[in-house]
């Protein structure tokens, strides 16, 4: 069981589903209650399917290009960190979006964006392949719910408030990302040193 509550914590602050969901009701306004809850299936269903993906195949193809765990640690926990510093730098603001914002950019790199995958994988690594692919699961489906609450979890916290939880799950985030980057280094170091 602690394996489980291990693996989805970071995919919970990976994910950031309150910190979206501000972000959430800006793409879909003037959007009908229908086409709302259609959109939000749409990138829940995306982002379990990428997720999944991602992770069956993800260490294929580092074993094809040669890639070792070390090496995604310290590029995705860069990415990871760059992403985050952004989100915190951010000072909000919408651009038109197409008709499929239920899979871009809402299921990715919304909900599972580079940050997730990597999390994924180092999770996979970390504490097995079930108690990731729950985590992957359950954190999407509470982003899917919290979505399909946005304007009531808005009005509770207020926009202000909405915004401060996105930051503070953006530094988290970018903590995350150190610390993966740290740990690449220390792998790395460890390899060259046997």
């Amino acid at each position: 069981m602690k394996s489980y509550l291990l693996a989805f914590i970071p995919v919970f602050v990976a994910v950031d589903a309150l910190g979206t969901a501000p972000v959430l009701l800006s793409l879909m306004q003037g959007m009908s209650a229908e086409e709302r809850s259609r959109v939000i299936r749409q990138s829940v269903w995306t982002a379990i399917g990428i997720a999944l993906g991602f992770l069956w195949i993800g260490k294929w193809l580092f074993r094809l290009l040669g890639i070792t765990v070390a090496d995604f640690l310290i590029a995705g926990g860069s990415i990871l960190f760059i992403l985050a510093i952004e989100e915190l730098l951010r000072g909000g603001g919408s651009a038109t979006m197409p008709k499929s914002i239920g899979v871009v950019p809402l299921a990715t790199p919304l909900i599972v964006g580079p940050g997730v995958l990597t999390t994924v994988l180092i999770s996979a690594d970390s504490f097995g392949l079930w108690p990731t692919v729950a985590s992957i699961v359950i954190n999407v489906v509470i982003a899917g719910l919290l979505f399909q609450g946005a304007e009531r979890l808005v009005r509770l916290t207020g926009r202000a408030g909405a915004e401060a939880a996105s930051k503070i799950f953006s530094l988290l985030l970018a903590a995350i990302g150190v610390m993966m980057v740290r740990r690449g280094i220390v792998v790395t170091i460890a390899a060259y040193h046997m």
